[in-house]
């Protein structure tokens, strides 16, 4: 199988710079791959550093040591050295990162925000929000809703809105945290059916999931990060 992601060696730790400048170790030493076609699942107590996993591939956090490479045909980017304009590039064309939480530019329409990473990656507007409309569908985001700014929805309907905008391109890597938290069982079973029809096509995923039933359906492995906890 074809490495998308190699995470080598990588430490984090945070400086509590009105604290004195207290150091808080979060994880060293993390070691792992993730293969196209394959979701990893990342494992472990809340707190335990999965989430500040996620943040430093896909470039919010810096690491302080190690290297984390994209592979992306024809390159590599070890994303602990690359600068700010090649990170963007990679969350045009190569990451999708869906959170635990929409952030969306105020006033937007839910239909927009869901189509924007299509748009940005170059495809036409028209049929970026068809793709969008097609995913927020089958997610089961009501039509009355496309048109209006998702701060207004619940939290359920929020999450969808930023599902929908994770895998409305066709990202080689998707970096899922709790995606399914928030939703009901209707709309787990059609989020896990995405997930997995995204790895058939040949998608690398990582995910942070809690809910056994959930990881159980879209896990291939396991990563316990219990292993990679930092000692104060």
């Amino acid at each position: 199988m074809t490495h998308v992601l190699e995470v080598t060696d990588v430490s984090k730790s945070f400086t509590m710079h009105l604290r004195g400048g207290v150091v808080l170790p979060v994880v060293r030493d993390v070691r792992f791959s993730v293969s196209a076609g394959e979701c990893v699942v990342l494992a472990g107590p809340s707190g335990i550093g999965k989430s500040s996993i996620l943040k430093m591939i896909f470039g919010s956090y810096r690491c302080d040591a190690g290297a984390i490479r994209i592979h992306h045909a024809p390159h590599a980017t070890d994303v602990t050295q690359a600068a700010p304009r090649e990170i963007i590039v990679l969350r045009k064309r190569v990451i999708a990162y869906v959170s635990q939480f929409l952030r969306a530019v105020p006033r937007v329409a839910a239909l927009d925000v869901a189509a924007e990473p299509l748009i940005a990656s170059g495809t036409a507007r028209d049929a970026a929000r068809d793709r969008a409309a097609n995913l927020l569908n089958y997610l089961n985001v009501p039509e009355r809703l496309r048109e209006l700014p998702p701060a207004t929805f619940s939290g359920g309907e929020q999450q969808r809105v930023n599902i929908a905008r994770g895998f409305v391109g066709e990202h080689p890597l998707l970096l899922l945290d709790e995606p399914t938290a928030s939703l009901d069982a209707e709309n787990r079973a059609a989020v896990v059916r995405l997930i997995n029809e995204r790895k058939r096509r040949g998608a690398a995923m990582l995910a942070i999931v809690h809910d056994l039933d959930v990881r159980d359906a879209i896990a291939d492995r396991l990563i316990d990060v219990s292993a990679f906890a930092a000692a104060a």
